[in-house]
C-alpha cells in the first residue's frame, strides 16, 4: 500500500544479483511448517483501519484507508489478514496482513515505467477477483515477530490457476524488507516490455521473462490456460500450421485445397498462437520491399471464445515492426473489417475490392512508426543470424565463436 519511486530507464536484458540468496523460495515445499501457529485469510474491511493505523510507523508512506478499501471492494483478493492461530470456536484476530495489486497489461506498464501512483490505485489499472493479472505488486506487508511466518501463506494465495503464471513485483521500503524479499526467490529489477525500473524486485514465475517480444512467448510447462505465440521454426511446427488452416478454410469454409495452400508457406513467417501446450491458432507473414502482408488469420472453432486472434495479430504486428516494417497491409473479408480495423488497419482510397476462394475482401493498410531498435544494417551482425525471432536472445552460432578459428575444410585441403 504504499508508492515507489519514478525512476524508469530504458530495459537492459539483465540484473544485478541478489544480495541474498533465495532459502525459502516460492511456493514454499515446506508449508505446514508455516502453517502450524498462524493462519491467513481475506482481511475484515472493519479490520483495516486499526492494522493500518499501527503500521504506519514502520512502512511510512502507506496510502489511504479510503484508496484501500475502494480496492478491496473491487478485487477482494488484494488484502489478505495474518493472525495467530486461535481457539477453533473463536474467529482469529487479525494481527498483520500482506497486500496485492492484480494488474492488468497497462497497469503493469505504469508500474515498470515508474508512472503508477500506488497510493492511490487507478482501478482502471487494476484487475477483478475473475480477471487474469498481466503482473502483481505486492502493496504492503506488515507482520512482527512469529507472524511474519504467514507472509509464505499469504503468497500462496498468488498460485492460484488465475493468477499463477503473472510475475510478481515489489519494492522494498526498509533494508530489512529487502532481505526478506531476496530470500523469497526476488531478484533487483524489474523489466517489461521496453522499460525497466531498478528501483523495484521481480519474482518471476511464467517461465517466459516479462519482456519478452509477444512474437517468442511459448514455452513448454505454460499453465493450462495461459495464451502464447511463437515463430514457427521445424518441420512439426508447420505441420501444426497445416492442421489448423485444414480445419478452418478447408472443413470449415469449404475453400479447395489448391486454393489454401497456394505455394507461399514455404516463403514466409508462421506464428503458432497455444493455449497451455495446445496449437490452437495461426497467421502467415509475408515480405515485401516496403510492406509486409499479414494473411491466413486462423484459430480452431473450439478456442474462439478466448480471443486467441488479437494475440497472433498483435504477435504479427511487433515481429513485422522488429524488421524495420512502417506498413502493413492485408485483405481482409468484408464482415470482418471492423476486428482489424481495431488494430489500426484502414481501408485507403483506390484500394481494389477482391473475390476469392468464394468469399469477398477489401484491402486495407496500417501504417506504424519506425521503431528505434529495428534490425537494420549496422546493429551487432550476430543479432542478424539469430533464429527468426529470437533476435532478443543470443544464439547457437555466437557460442560457437568461443571455439578457435581452425577453418577445418581448408586445412584438410577440401576445395
Amino acid at each position: 500500500m504504499t508508492a515507489h519511486a519514478p525512476t524508469p530507464i530504458r530495459a537492459t536484458p539483465t540484473y544485478p544479483p541478489a544480495v541474498h540468496p533465495a532459502k525459502h523460495p516460492l511456493p514454499a515445499d515446506n508449508l505446514e511448517d508455516f502453517a502450524r501457529e498462524v493462519v491467513v485469510f481475506t482481511m475484515p474491511p472493519g479490520d483495516v483501519g486499526r492494522l493500518m493505523e499501527r503500521a504506519e510507523s514502520d512502512l511510512p508512506g502507506l496510502a489511504s484507508l479510503a484508496a484501500v478499501l475502494r480496492v478491496m471492494a473491487h478485487n477482494p483478493d488484494s488484502v489478505w489478514a495474518i493472525a495467530r492461530r486461535s481457539d477453533p470456536l473463536k474467529s482469529a484476530s487479525a494481527e498483520g496482513f500482506v497486500g496485492f495489486l492484480m494488474l492488468n497489461a497497462e497497469g503493469l506498464r505504469r508500474l515498470v515505467a515508474g508512472s503508477f501512483d500506488a497510493s492511490d490505485p487507478d482501478l482502471d489499472l487494476l484487475c477483478r477477483q475473475n480477471e487474469r493479472p498481466a503482473g502483481i505488486y505486492l502493496w504492503a506487508m506488515w507482520a512482527r515477530n512469529n507472524l511474519v511466518a504467514g507472509i509464505p501463506l499469504a503468497f500462496e494465495k498468488m498460485f492460484t490457476p488465475l493468477t499463477r503464471d503473472a510475475d510478481i513485483y515489489a519494492r522494498a521500503v526498509t533494508q530489512d524488507g529487502k532481505r526478506l524479499l531476496e530470500t523469497m526467490g526476488f531478484r533487483p529489477g524489474a523489466v517489461f516490455e521496453n522499460l525497466s525500473h531498478p528501483g523495484l524486485h521481480s519474482l518471476p514465475r511464467s517461465g517466459v521473462p516479462a519482456d519478452a517480444p509477444l512474437y517468442d512467448r511459448y514455452g513448454q510447462g505454460r499453465p493450462d490456460k495461459a495464451i502464447s505465440v511463437t515463430v514457427a521454426r521445424s518441420m512439426e511446427d508447420l505441420l501444426r500450421v497445416v492442421a489448423i488452416r485444414s480445419a478452418v478454410y478447408i472443413a470449415e469454409q469449404e475453400c479447395p485445397y489448391l486454393e489454401e495452400f497456394d505455394g507461399n508457406d514455404f516463403s514466409s513467417t508462421h506464428l503458432l498462437a497455444y493455449v497451455g501446450n495446445e496449437p490452437v491458432g495461426c497467421l502467415r507473414i509475408r515480405y515485401f520491399a516496403d510492406f509486409a502482408k499479414i494473411e491466413r488469420l486462423a484459430v480452431r472453432k473450439e478456442f474462439r471464445k478466448m480471443r486467441i486472434s488479437p494475440h497472433l495479430v498483435e504477435a504479427a504486428i511487433e515481429l513485422c515492426q522488429a524488421k524495420g516494417y512502417q506498413r502493413l497491409y492485408g485483405h481482409a473479408q468484408k464482415r470482418l473489417v471492423k476486428f482489424w480495423s481495431q488494430f489500426g488497419f484502414r481501408t485507403f482510397e483506390g484500394g481494389q475490392e477482391l473475390v476469392f476462394s468464394d468469399f469477398d475482401y477489401v484491402e486495407m493498410q496500417m501504417m506504424t512508426e519506425r521503431r528505434p531498435n529495428a534490425i537494420t544494417i549496422g546493429v551487432d551482425a550476430y543479432l542478424t543470424i539469430r533464429p527468426e525471432g529470437q533476435w532478443h536472445r543470443p544464439g547457437v552460432l555466437e557460442k560457437s565463436r568461443a571455439r578457435p578459428v581452425t577453418r577445418p575444410s581448408i586445412d584438410r585441403g577440401a576445395a
